[in-house]
């Protein structure tokens, strides 16, 4: 039997029209997004399902919305397939939806605890303050010299190691903006900034860190079915203790995508599939990885071929 991994995208991957397909095709799905409308006290489902784009892209809404869908995707999987994973891993906020399925956290647990993530990483830096910007084709050295070069007393410094040559950073405005210029100095292939409300991922998000830690602190944690690879660290954690003090240092610490799925690789993983809207990460795993097996959960039609399969 092949090593399977399951990943779990996180913010971006949002669109209107999200999970209808799954929750009109099978009840454990709708039983999913009842539960988020129950626990969250408003109608997730219909924003996933009709937008507006602008209400979805919020981040508080965001954050709820995609975890709803890639555990109502991941039920729907576990019910259909015997699949199951030697692995589990989220990009960002996806590490949530990771815990879910490997039952470190219950799901009305984790949708409430992202509504807050999102609100208190929004509040964390005024509107217009921070920044982020995607850097293409720049080395990792070359680029964390450029941030420090950047800062000039402000903060930037790398948020996402999602894929080779392609790294995202965050901080002040101003600095990002420099190291943007820096960068194309020094040979990247593109930097542009990236459309986002809030600096995630650098030292901006310590006071959303501190917030974090304070809800975490009411929420249960149970035994972990699986290792669920870490943001933080890039390595498989299945110790339940660790769980609250690695997703509070994961807000303002950079999202280590590809050193994680190089270790899955390196752990024996030979197949990943990809639960929940979008295909962001099955494109990262085919640069990251190339001639890997990837696959996606999104639709009746991914859940067709992964039967195939």
């Amino acid at each position: 039997m092949q090593m399977v991994a399951f990943l779990f995208p996180g913010q971006g991957s949002q669109f209107p029209g999200m999970g209808k397909e799954l929750y009109d095709n099978f009840a454990v799905a709708r039983e999913v997004f009842e539960e988020a409308n129950d626990a969250l006290g408003f109608d997730l489902a219909a924003m996933c399902f009709n937008g507006p784009e602008e209400d979805l892209k919020l981040t508080t809404n965001t954050q709820p919305a995609i975890l709803t869908t890639s555990i109502a995707a991941q039920r729907v999987l576990q019910q259909e397939t015997d699949l199951k994973p030697g692995y589990v891993a989220g990009h960002s906020l996806g590490e949530y939806s990771a815990l879910v399925c490997a039952e470190g956290l219950a799901f009305a647990d984790a949708v409430r605890t992202v509504r807050k993530r999102g609100a208190f990483m929004q509040e964390a830096v005024p509107v217009g303050d921070g920044a982020m910007a995607a850097v293409i084709g720049l080395d990792q050295d070359d680029l964390e010299v450029v941030c420090k070069e950047a800062a000039q007393g402000e903060v930037v410094s790398p948020a996402n190691f999602n894929s080779p040559g392609q790294v995202v950073i965050a901080g002040n405005v101003a600095a990002v903006n420099r190291a943007i210029e820096l960068a194309k100095e020094r040979g990247a292939k593109r930097a542009l900034p990236l459309p986002v409300s809030a600096p995630f991922h650098c030292s901006l998000m310590d006071p959303a860190g501190k917030r974090l830690a304070e809800v975490l602190e009411t929420v249960s944690v149970a035994s972990l079915q699986f290792p669920v690879v870490t943001n933080v660290e890039a390595s498989p954690n299945q110790e339940a203790g660790r769980i609250k003090e690695l997703l509070v240092a994961q807000v303002s610490a950079p999202v280590r995508w590809e050193e994680s799925v190089r270790a899955m690789l390196g752990l024996g993983v030979e197949r990943f599939v990809e639960i929940g809207p979008g295909r962001v990460l099955a494109g990262l795993i085919k640069r990251i990885a190339k001639g890997t097996a990837v696959q996606n959960l999104q639709d009746v039609k991914d859940l067709n071929a992964l039967q195939g399969a």
